[in-house]
């Protein structure tokens, strides 16, 4: 079997961490009898200082046939953050519908995590709704620079994208321990989380076997703190689950190690995936940077191309080197180089 693997290793140690991750995967394929053809592409924030843009304008036709998007990093010294994320993350997403943010979140043996006690351990999903919600591109601003100023962001929740991802929150909730908690703030936003609450309900008729609660945002942050060894899916809307994705990483002991999955539930067009971080370019060029959150989002990657048992094998060689004492880089309390980690986590894979 082969796949072709659109590549975008972006900026600062995305061009570092997505090479590490490629060798992983690349020893996955031998050992499981299967190909990937990558086809990198240079674009991102550096590309934007060259030529204006952080793509060309076909780019997404260059995308469209791949079987899976890649990507590493984007973030670049003197390119505000918008640029980055209207020119090249939100493009592709909402160009090949991928409804669903997906992010595990694991407290892997052997990492000690900031709190002092988790109980039986860490492990749920952050499922996050990727295409509109409050990143809407509807508003504006009018008197620039005047005392009545005045800037306006809407809002948008369309019934078809919040069912969408609830189904899928559902789904997987049903393939874990049966638990599904919603993310709402419905006491203070009062029309569009109403709504969110609203379909949610609609849908859980539809799933009596899951087990559903909701909470306001909020306390379930302090939740994320208190209690995360007893959640299993969250579901929640774009900006929400932007952020408790990130505290939930850091629950876990770094956001280096947080993998992501932009997913179009229907497999008509490429699903992305890329780590939690950004390119971090004070480390960049620097060979320290950790590879694994490349490297986990990869094993996710197989396992929406259907390579479960390679990609399970890989989480599988991180937890090992994790558990066992093997290198980590700074990040994790080590001095390890990212070297020295992809190393690791091949001969776990493949010894």
């Amino acid at each position: 079997m082969q796949y072709q693997i659109a590549t975008i290793a972006g900026d600062g140690i995305g061009k570092e961490v997505v090479p590490a991750a490629q060798r992983v995967l690349e020893a996955a394929g031998t050992k499981w009898d299967f190909k990937l053809e990558w086809e990198s592409q240079d674009w991102g924030c550096e590309y934007y200082t060259r030529t204006g843009s952080m793509m060309p304008e076909d780019g997404l036709d260059q995308l469209r046939n791949s079987d899976a998007v890649f990507l590493g990093a984007v973030g670049y010294p003197g390119v505000p953050d918008h640029i980055s994320l209207w020119g090249l993350l939100i493009p592709i997403r909402r160009a090949f519908r991928q409804r669903v943010n997906y992010r595990p979140i694991r407290l892997f043996p052997g990492i000690d995590g900031p709190l002092r006690d988790t109980g039986d351990g860490v492990d749920f999903v952050v499922v996050r709704e990727n295409n509109e919600g409050e990143y809407s591109e509807i508003g504006g601003r009018i008197y620039r620079g005047l005392e009545e100023e005045i800037a306006i962001q809407e809002s948008v929740f369309t019934r078809r994208g919040v069912r969408g991802v609830m189904e899928y929150a559902f789904e997987l909730a049903g393939e874990r321990k049966g638990q599904l908690l919603s993310a709402t703030k419905s006491n203070g936003i009062v029309h569009t989380m109403p709504f969110w609450d609203e379909v949610f309900n609609e849908t859980a008729a539809s799933y009596p076997d899951i087990a559903v609660s909701q909470m306001h945002i909020d306390a379930l942050a302090a939740y994320f703190v208190q209690r995360p060894q007893s959640l299993d899916v969250v579901v929640s809307s774009n900006l929400f689950g932007d952020i408790l994705s990130d505290l939930g990483a850091a629950v876990a002991g770094s956001i280096g190690i947080a993998p992501s999955a932009n997913i179009d539930p229907t497999r008509t067009h490429p699903s992305m995936f890329e780590p939690v971080h950004g390119s971090a370019p004070d480390i960049a060029g620097r060979g320290i940077s950790n590879p694994i959150g490349q490297i986990w989002s990869g094993a996710l990657m197989l396992e929406h191309l259907g390579q479960e048992e390679a990609g399970g094998a890989i989480i599988d060689a991180i937890a090992s080197v994790l558990a066992n004492g093997g290198p980590r880089t700074a990040d994790l309390g080590g001095t390890a180089t990212t070297e020295d980690v992809t190393r690791a986590v091949v001969d776990a894979l493949t010894g």
